[in-house]
């Protein structure tokens, strides 16, 4: 059995690295649904995005890694999500996740709203333009992730995702596939992950046919102090991913936790054009049932700061 996890492992590494393989031309910017890179999750962010080898994140782990999601620790797992991104977009994304004696499934929803805008028609004169309304433009996209431990060190998990964008009247949409893998070493506690994100076939937007924004992510965590249940707990994670829109680039992140109730995170991004540095914070005020609220802030250079909040929601 072992064998068996190790040549899957190995396969899966193979398949996403050819599925994602570098191309003889500028990739920069080939891609559509480019709304599917944004992270979801105000702990990912704060990490710098870094955490795909959380093995922690509940029914959040549908829009990070999936193979995550079969360590939940709760039976039912609930997240919220909100942002105000740049340019005034609002983004919520939600998931929900519930385990089985057949494995763990969850569903996830991210939604883009960019607002209304007016709509112009050529005035009869031909030197300005009239306005004779508004119209609207949205990007959304809808998963429904399985993922399951086949032992106590692995698991694995894939999520089928509807995406779809739309201005106006006009609107392209798709179905994409996300798979993952997560292993504990016996390193300690070192874990590994791999993950692919958004392999689907070309869309079409009216008569314009574009790529998915597919990338292949390979990342690691692991604690320098304490674990799960210790009064204090330092945690560092690492990530590199390979776009097939983009240059390669790489991801760190720390989070120190004390008696799980308080988290301070930070996280820097390399190779990136604008992003950098991200920090946050995480308080579990100990209820009944379990509530976190997870606070994100990440610096995006010449563009506007983006301030994320999630709560998340467990129970068994």
């Amino acid at each position: 059995m072992k064998c068996s996890f190790k040549y899957f492992t190995i396969l899966f590494f193979v398949f996403g690295t050819m599925c994602t393989s570098a191309q003889e031309f500028k990739k920069t910017a080939t891609a559509g649904f480019v709304f599917l890179e944004v992270p979801s999750s105000s702990r990912a962010a704060s990490l710098g995005e870094s955490g795909l080898a959380l093995a922690d994140e509940n029914s959040s782990a549908v829009f990070n890694n999936p193979a995550s999601l079969g360590f939940s620790e709760y039976q039912h797992s609930f997240s919220a999500s909100y942002a105000q991104w740049l340019a005034d977009i609002k983004n919520y994304a939600s998931s929900y996740a519930v385990k089985t004696d057949i494995g763990t499934f969850g569903i996830g929803l991210v939604l883009f709203d960019y607002g209304s805008m007016p709509r112009t028609v050529i005035a009869q004169d031909k030197q300005v333009f009239d306005v004779v309304g508004t119209f609207d433009a949205k990007s959304m996209a809808v998963g429904a992730t399985y993922s399951k431990m086949l032992t106590n060190q692995f698991s694995f998990g894939t999520t089928l995702k509807f995406v779809q964008e739309r201005i106006d009247i006009y609107s392209a949409s798709n179905i994409v596939l996300d798979a993952g893998v997560l292993y504990y070493t016996g390193l300690g506690s070192l874990r590994m992950a791999a993950a692919l994100q958004n392999f689907g076939a070309n869309s079409k937007f009216i008569n314009d046919e574009f790529k998915m924004p597919a990338v292949f992510k390979l990342g690691l965590a692991g604690e320098l102090l304490g674990d799960a249940s210790s009064e204090q707990r330092l945690t560092v994670t690492a990530e590199a991913r390979h776009p097939n829109d983009g240059n390669e680039k790489i991801s760190i992140g720390a989070e120190y936790s004390w008696n799980n109730s308080i988290a301070l995170r930070g996280g820097y991004k390399f190779f990136y054009d604008e992003e950098s540095y991200s920090i946050g914070i995480g308080i579990n005020p100990q209820l009944p049932m379990p509530v976190i609220v997870d606070i994100a802030y990440v610096n995006y250079g010449r563009f506007d700061n983006i301030l994320r909040m999630t709560i998340q929601v467990g129970m068994n």
